[in-house]
């Protein structure tokens, strides 16, 4: 019964998508996110469902769809030659056939990414592809936030839809996600116009944000809690009493330390010790690796070069007997422990030029958006217009709740993240087409009334 709704569905938007081309670009995101295909049990799980729809929203912007205002820009540029860059490592890897494994979906991560702001050209498509993105990731949030209000949950313990530890359901990955996206729903919320504001939608915005931040606890995923704290900072900036904020924020968290289980104290409580943590010790080890494997290659070892690792380190072990407790230290030695941080993941598969177009390509957006941000909160009076600022400044702070979480996993190529890179490029691109047209008629206006003034002296002359 579940394959056979998924199947419906799929269908049904694909044929709405034969009049208008944009659907299937948004199909891919549901499907690229949720992965149906993963989730059902039978005929759906051999079709290549994500395929299907890549090739459908590529397809139909070439052939069927409207091309007006589309841009080439820097931005794109750059994920060009980076992923021109990835296939020349992957050709070269250390490890050739696990790189190719890799490969098969950072690819296409990276050309959706490259080709979606060409689709991105009016106010209501954007808002289309801001409304998918959430809601496709809303599906797995508000499952996972019932299961942690239900059943408690605890580090890799939670179960999402699929019992597979990869993608958007690896529970670090989910967490950064689910909190980078919380100021994106709240955009839509105040400025959404395929679900007007109404109570309505408020209460549900509240309860997926509610959920949102259930993900970090119910996974004890340390860098959910990172994720939030990045999220409160930052929404100091946009607050018009900070002191209030702060003081609410404390005693909502204050409120809510009796109702959090004592594993997940224990686990938080590494991040301030991380040497007294197996999983933290060894990502230390790896990033130390890391340094000196590019010493020798400098240009990266392809997808999947952490294989090659090996090291040892110290790692304290509490015994306790009766009220004595004694900590001893061992020596331990581990490899093919993979980089945990977006930073080295990066350095070790592309090297230097690898890690400088990705630093680049999200530092390029953070200064792009805050640009939009400070042009455009000057039209907050006009109405078809008053959108643009606030939106920059939810994409903003995703980008920023990203890489904060990008920085203790190896998240570099996520292709929800790799969305929002495209959804800041296409509003970059429109607010630059929209300044380009006002230039021009403020152009064609002055030399229409130099014209008249000239005719108006040689009449009365």
């Amino acid at each position: 019964m579940k394959d056979l709704f998924f199947l419906v569905f799929i269908a049904y938007v694909m044929l709405l998508g034969l009049r208008r081309p944009f659907l299937w670009v948004l199909l891919y995101i549901y499907i690229d996110i949720l992965s149906p295909q993963r989730i059902g049990y039978s005929i759906i799980t051999s079709l290549p469902l994500s395929l299907i729809a890549f090739a459908a929203a590529f397809g139909g912007w070439l052939a069927i769809d409207r091309k007006d205002g589309a841009r080439f820009t820097f931005r794109q540029g750059l994920m060009l030659c980076l992923l021109l860059y990835c296939w020349w490592t992957t050709g070269n890897a250390d490890f050739p056939e696990e790189a190719l494994t890799k490969w098969d979906w950072v690819w296409k991560a990276l050309l959706f990414a490259i080709f979606l702001p060409l689709t991105l050209t009016t106010r209501a498509r954007i808002e289309g592809l801001a409304l998918s993105l959430v809601l496709s990731v809303a599906m797995i949030v508000i499952a996972t936030g019932l299961k942690v209000v239900t059943g408690g949950g605890g580090y890799g313990e939670l179960n999402f839809f699929v019992d597979d530890n990869s993608g958007i359901y690896e529970s670090s990955t989910l967490a950064t996600v689910a909190i980078g996206l919380i100021p994106l729903l709240w955009w839509l919320v105040k400025h959404g116009t395929v679900f007007p504001r109404h109570w309505t939608v408020t209460l549900f915005a509240a309860a997926l944000t509610f959920a949102a931040l259930l993900v970090p606890i119910g996974t004890e995923a340390r860098t959910g809690l990172l994720c939030i704290a990045a999220l409160a900072v930052l929404l100091l900036r946009y607050s018009n009493r900070r002191l209030l904020f702060i003081a609410g924020a404390g005693m909502l968290g204050l409120a809510a330390l009796p109702f959090l289980p004592q594993s997940y104290y224990d686990r938080m409580a590494t991040i301030a010790e991380p040497g007294g943590d197996e999983s933290a010790s060894t990502r230390v080890a790896v990033w130390n690796w890391t340094l000196q494997y590019v010493q020798t290659k400098p240009l990266g070892g392809g997808f999947d070069a952490y294989r090659s690792n090996k090291f040892t380190y110290t790692m304290p072990v509490k015994k306790t007997d009766g009220n004595t407790t004694t900590i001893e230290y061992t020596e331990v030695e581990d490899k093919a422990r993979a980089y945990h941080s977006s930073v080295f993941e990066m350095l070790g598969e592309q090297g230097w030029p690898g890690l400088g177009m990705w630093l680049l390509l999200h530092l390029a957006g953070l200064w792009q958006m805050e640009r939009v941000q400070r042009r455009w909160k000057k039209a907050a009076d006009e109405e078809t217009t008053r959108w643009i600022a606030p939106l920059a400044a939810a994409l903003q702070m995703g980008a920023v709740i990203y890489l904060v979480g990008a920085l203790f996993q190896g998240i570099a190529y996520q292709p929800v993240m790799l969305m929002l890179v495209g959804l800041q490029t296409a509003l970059h691109t429109y607010c630059l087409r929209i300044d380009s047209a006002r230039a021009t008629l403020e152009r064609s206006a002055s030399r229409k009334a130099a014209v008249d003034g000239q005719m108006h002296g040689a009449v009365a002359a």
